[in-house]
Order: structure tokens, then sequence, then C-alpha cells
């Protein structure tokens, strides 16, 4: 009669809801993980984000290094001299272009003010027809809480602030240069020193993962820079038409803000608009939106899929959330490299899941292994044994560890290119 009792205590349990609690803590665990990393990344931001700099840098300044050697260059030469190129061509624009970039810049808080008193008079004289009172009693507290003794003191702590920002940006600043040279240099021992850090099992395969979300970054980075000049230059130049002397803070301001995808465009397309209509009116801002949306419009529908093709292929709602989840964990800072981490996560997770969106790389390419067990006594019996028949014994890691893939095609990308080629 034991098989008629009723079920007690787990298996009373029914089997949905107990898959449902292995599934819940599972989850919860692996989002306390994430949490973690993400407070520990915060926390070590000025380290974190410097060598993410340099890991970009290195993507873009990589065709360069490559270059020379082809042209008969030593790696650390012509390491050197594609590290110092860049900084002298970042450096001759900014001196060439400094100081209008100060005055025009000047111009447009000139231009912002007046903004503002334009829509406070719409406020107060438009349909919402908030008092004037009002608004003045606003910015009479907006004032005060900065000409008081809380506000001076906020200024102090504000000013010491910015004095420990300026030294966290030159301490990056060089730990970034610091990175990129040795990455650039010795780029491939890194790599290979990292994946020796795995089990033997997997170091193949995330070997192969890692090449392909190599390949991704770097379609990314180029794309970006010039999908962003391409912005630049045609919402600086529908500028300069109605407002000359902002057109090239407009376009930096427009270049910048290109590198945080599709959120970044449509906020200082939405700036350029509006200086225009405080500048000019609202039928040269009306052309001045037309311009930046023909330029957007250009860049999304033609730039990127031609440029980008598949090599990135996230979709825009991934994007969006990507961008305001990096914004929320870490500002714009989070916002700037959230795209670019999702698009070389993404191509990783594929490639170990047996996606692979490169096959043109092959898999000829191997990283050698660092660490090798002594031989036991019946391997090394064996291999004598083969010596003595005159059959070559098999080393691991000999001529094809780190060695580059044959040619798998005519219609390899510039990017597949140039990762065979190191």
């Amino acid at each position: 009669m034991s098989a008629d009792r009723a079920p007690s205590g787990a298996d009373a349990v029914p089997l949905s809801v107990r898959a449902a609690a292995a599934w819940s803590w599972r989850v919860l665990l692996i989002g306390a993980m994430l949490a973690g990393v993400v407070w520990l990344t915060a926390k070590l931001s000025t380290i974190v984000v410097p060598v993410a700099v340099a890991l970009l840098l290195t993507v873009l300044l990589r065709p360069v290094r490559s270059f020379l050697e082809r042209v008969r260059f030593p790696r650390g030469l012509a390491t050197a001299t594609a590290i110092v190129g860049f900084i002298l061509v970042v450096t001759a624009l900014v001196s060439l272009a400094g100081r209008q970039i100060v005055s025009g810049f000047a111009d447009l808080a000139d231009q912002a003010v007046a903004g503002f008193n334009e829509v406070r008079d719409w406020l107060a004289d438009g349909p919402l027809g908030i008092d004037n009172d009002q608004l003045n009693e606003y910015w009479d507290q907006l004032s005060g809480a900065i000409t008081d003794g809380a506000g001076a003191s906020s200024i102090v702590t504000g000013a010491l602030g910015a004095a420990t920002t300026v030294g966290h940006v030159l301490v990056g600043a060089l730990i970034a240069l610091f990175c990129t040279i040795f990455f650039l240099q010795d780029g491939r021992s890194i790599w290979t020193w990292l994946v020796n850090l795995l089990p033997i099992a997997s170091r193949e395969k995330v070997h192969q993962a890692g090449r392909r979300a190599i390949v991704t970054l770097s379609a990314y980075v180029r794309t970006q820079i010039l999908v962003a000049l391409v912005d630049a230059v045609g919402i600086g130049v529908g500028a300069a038409f109605f407002v000359p002397a902002l057109a090239l803070p407009i376009g930096i301001l427009v270049f910048v803000g290109s590198f945080i995808p599709i959120i970044g465009a449509i906020v200082t397309g939405a700036i350029a608009v509006a200086v225009v209509l405080v500048a000019q009116g609202w039928v040269a801002a009306l052309i001045m939106l037309g311009i930046v949306l023909l330029v957007q419009q250009a860049e999304s529908h033609i730039l990127q899929p031609f440029l980008m093709g598949h090599a990135v292929s996230l979709h825009p709602v991934a994007v969006v959330l990507v961008v305001a989840a990096g914004s929320l964990a870490a500002g714009i800072v989070g916002a700037l490299f959230a795209v670019p981490f999702a698009a070389v996560l993404n191509t990783f997770l594929l490639y170990l899941h047996g996606h692979d969106k490169f096959p043109e790389l092959g898999t000829d390419d191997h990283v050698p292994l660092l660490r090798r067990r002594p031989p036991s006594f019946s391997e090394l019996a064996g291999t004598l044994r083969r010596s003595g028949r005159g059959e070559s014994a098999e080393v691991p890691g000999g001529d094809d560890a780190g060695s580059a893939p044959n040619n798998a095609g005519a219609t390899v990308t510039q990017e597949v290119r140039e990762a065979r080629e190191d």
C-alpha cells in the first residue's frame, strides 16, 4: 500500500518549481559575479580605462607598424615610429586648430545662454504660461547655490576634485602609452601568456575566438573613425552656411559624439540644430535639421553596412541597450566602450558556440605551449624506439606554433589580412 502514499519532502515540490529554483540560484550567482566585476572595474577605472584605450590604439596603429615592417623596419623601430607619428599628428592638429576651437566654444557658450533666454521667454509667453517671477525665482536659487557659503565650499571641493582628476588623467595617459608600446611590440607574447593560463583543453578554442574578436575590434575602430569623420565634415559644412564661426566646434563635437553610436549622433545633431535656431531662426534650423538627418541616414544605411559588414552585426536595439547600460554603469566612458566591448564579446562567444564569423581566418595559427610537463618514462621510451627506427618524433608546439595561416581566399578583408600577418 506504500505506493498509494502521497509524496513528502522534496518529492512534493512540482518538477517545474524545482527547475525554476535551480535556474534562479544560478542566475542570482551569475548576476552577483557580474555585479562584482562591474564594481571592481569601477574601482580600478584608472587602470582599466587606459588599458582599454591602449588596446584601441594598438588596433588602430597595427597597420602602420605592419607597413613599416614590410619596408624593412625592425619591429621596435616600427613600433616607435607609429606611436611617435600618431602623437605628432594629434599635436599638430590640436595646435593648428586650437585657438579657433577655444574662441569657437566661447561663442558656442554665448549662444547657449541666448538659447536659454529664448526658451525661458517661450515658457513664459507660450502655451505653458509659467509665471516669469517663478522662472526668475528658479534662476535666483541656482545662482544662490553658487554664491552662498555652501556653494563656495562646493566650488572649492570641486576644484580639488578637478585637480585629482587631472592627476588621474595624467597617470592614465602614461599607462595607456606604456601599454600601447608593449601591445604593439610584444602583443603576441602577452596573448600567449594569457591563453596558457587556461586549461590545456580550452586553449586552442579561446585562441581562435580571440583572433576573430580582434578582427571585429579592428573593423569597429576603423569604421567608427571614418563614420565620425564623415558626420563631422557633413554637419560642420552644413553649419558653416548658418554659423561660420561655430562650424569647427560643432564639427569637433559631432566627431567626438559619433563614437557613442546612435545616441551620440542624436545629441550632437540636436545641439547643432539648436545653435542654428538661436542664431538664424526657425527656417534655418529646419534646413539644418534636414542636413543632419541626411548625413546620419547616409552614414547608417550606406557607410556602416558597407564598411563594417558582418564584423560587428549588432542589432540597433542591442546597441541602444548596451549604450544605456554602459552609461549607467560608468558614465560617458561606459557609453564609449560599451558597443566595442559588446561586439567583441558577441564574436568571441559565437565562435565558442560553433558559429565562425570569419572562416577565412582558418585555424592553422596555433598558440604555443609555455608549460610542458616532463615526459613520462613510457613516453620517453617510445620516443627512443621511434628514433632508433629512423622515425621523426613529434614535438608539441614545434614549427607550427605561432605560424601564420595560409591564404584562405581572395575575398579576405583588410582586418583579416592583418590578423593573419601577426
